[in-house]
Formats: C-alpha cells, sequence, structure tokens
C-alpha cells in the first residue's frame, strides 16, 4: 500500500478549522469527541512543526556573511 502523502499546511489549518467547528457543534458521543480531538491534537501539532521549519529557513536566508541576523528581534514582531 502506497504512503500517503503528507497533508499541505493549508490542509491542515482547514482541516483544524473544521475539527473545532464539529467540536463547537458538539458530537453526538463521548467517544466521538475524544476522537477528534486527539485529531486536533496532532494536526496542530504538525502545525507547530511547520511554522518552526518555517521560522528556521527565514532566520537562516536572512543571515549576512558574518552569520548575524538581519531583522530585528523576532520575538516582538507582528
Amino acid at each position: 500500500m502506497p504512503k500517503k502523502a503528507k497533508p499541505t499546511f493549508e490542509e491542515d489549518l482547514a482541516r483544524l478549522t473544521e475539527i473545532v467547528n464539529l467540536l463547537e457543534d458538539g458530537p453526538e458521543t463521548l467517544d466521538e469527541m475524544l476522537a477528534l480531538y486527539e485529531e486536533g491534537v496532532g494536526v496542530t501539532r504538525r502545525l507547530e512543526k511547520t511554522l518552526d521549519e518555517a521560522e528556521t529557513r527565514v532566520k537562516s536566508l536572512s543571515r549576512d556573511e558574518r552569520g548575524e541576523l538581519n531583522v530585528d528581534d523576532w520575538d516582538d514582531a507582528s
């Protein structure tokens, strides 16, 4: 059986939104609610990992020849 392709960031974000909406509507059973919550935690972790990797790439691309970042403090950026 071929390996399932990793969802894109946008697909994961759309699925997380769908999960939140389903949870807000109130699943019919506790098992459904727990399954959705568990899936949502997994999707959230993938999204966080993707964002962390993107931040690392941007920072590495923004370094000058001395290896110093050419940006202001990332934590204060909006």
